[in-house]
């Protein structure tokens, strides 16, 4: 297993770098809009088009990655992620128009970040160790730990040199994936099934399971990231909050929680059980939307904000454990499509929280309200997985 270590550790750089794609340009979002004179409508565009190109890569990643091979294909990774950063930097000066540059580095970047979401999962889960579980849940509570380092340490850099000074900080984050490079180019990487073994997507589109898990990382991708996304708002317009507590407390210590969730059960995951853990989390994610919405206390209105990452926490990893040890000849394949389901419901989810805030007069709390859905809907899917869990285990026995 030792020989392992700089292959998790390559994985884990990997889920750092796709936190800096996902945090890093939200952060400057006022600055183009203020420097580049780029209106706030075009500015929120960053955001879909980040996601619209990782569900391409997603799809690209099933039908591809296994022919161009996996090592090739996440070094890539990380030199598009790399290149999409340095391009933030300077293709808006470069261009005529800054907002084109922006979105150019925008797609470059996410196409990094796409195939990360999607290799390193089965890169992970490939390596021997015992617990398969535990390790994925390890393995995406480093993107928790990467945005809260991203957002910290971004403050902290503008605070001291400046907000004028964030091009030279997207080249300090671009050094992260070029380090990573060397990782992934010496590390040891077996192929989750042999190739020639791995089912087709016709295949496992034909598996019950298969579309639950599906229902499952739609609604876990929307309530992570309709709260996750709209904490700050929520917390200074609904919750009377500053600004900047607005963004510690909301999406920072969103991403802690999230974190620590997935760091307990990646510590003692051998001894939890899975399924409990997820069904749990689902009845506390739909509570902490009710809660956040519904208080009339703003304390607990915030601490259902920050517990919501606590509760969304297992959910991705959860998903892609319980699909590997049900169909563990899904290979690339599934990776790519539950990716790909995850981003879905990371597209839809903030939209439709925001655009139900807006009807309701710019009510935040109607909107949290709407976005319960997601979490009830969640709740349900998991109910129906672990059913038919049990359902093919009597079979089996």
């Amino acid at each position: 297993m030792n020989k392992y270590k700089r292959t998790l550790v390559a994985c884990y750089l990997g889920l750092i770098t796709q936190a800096i794609a996902a945090n890093f340009a939200p952060l400057l979002f006022l600055i183009f809009h203020n420097y580049y004179n780029i209106p706030l409508g075009k500015v929120a565009l960053i955001s879909s088009v980040l996601f619209i190109t990782q569900l391409v890569v997603d799809v690209l990643c099933a039908r591809f990655a296994d022919k161009i091979g996996y090592r090739k294909c996440v070094i890539g990774s990380q030199v598009f992620s790399a290149v999409g950063f340095i391009g933030l930097a300077f293709l808006p000066e470069m261009l005529p128009d800054p907002f084109v540059a922006i979105i150019l580095s925008t797609i470059i970047y996410a196409t990094g970040s796409g195939l990360t979401e999607v290799l390193c999962s089965p890169i992970v889960e490939a390596c021997p160790t015992e617990h398969k579980e535990a390790a994925m849940s390890l393995l995406h509570s480093f993107y928790c730990w990467g945005s809260v380092v991203v957002i910290m340490l971004s403050t902290l850099f503008f605070v001291v040199f400046g907000v004028e000074k964030w091009r030279i900080l997207a080249c300090i984050w671009a050094a992260v994936p070029l380090f990573n490079i060397y990782n992934f180019a010496v590390c040891p990487i077996e192929q989750s099934v042999e190739n020639g073994k791995a089912m087709k997507i016709r295949n496992l589109l034909k598996v019950p399971l298969f579309w639950l898990a599906i229902l499952l990382m739609v609604c876990s991708g929307a309530s992570e990231l309709s709260m996750a996304q709209w904490a700050s708002a929520f917390a200074e317009s609904a919750l009377g909050l500053s600004k900047v507590i607005g963004d510690i407390a909301g999406p920072c210590m969103f991403a802690v929680t999230m974190g620590i969730s997935r760091a307990i059960y990646g510590k003692y995951g051998n001894k939890l059980d899975l399924m409990k853990f997820m069904l749990g989390s689902g009845f506390l994610c739909l509570l902490c939307y009710i809660t956040a919405s519904l208080s009339s206390l703003p304390v607990l209105g915030l601490l259902g904000c920050i517990m919501c990452g606590f509760s969304v926490g297992i959910m991705w990893p959860g998903s892609i454990s319980v699909c590997s040890e049900n169909m563990p000849t899904g290979g690339t394949a599934m990776f790519a499509l539950l990716a790909m389901a995850g981003d879905l419901g990371g597209a839809l989810g903030p939209g439709i929280v925001g655009n139900i805030a807006q009807r309701a007069g710019d009510n935040m709390k109607t909107g949290m309200l709407a976005g319960s859905i997601f979490p009830f809907i969640l709740t349900v899917a998991i109910l129906l997985l672990k059913i038919t869990r049990h359902k093919k285990y009597e079979e089996n026995s």
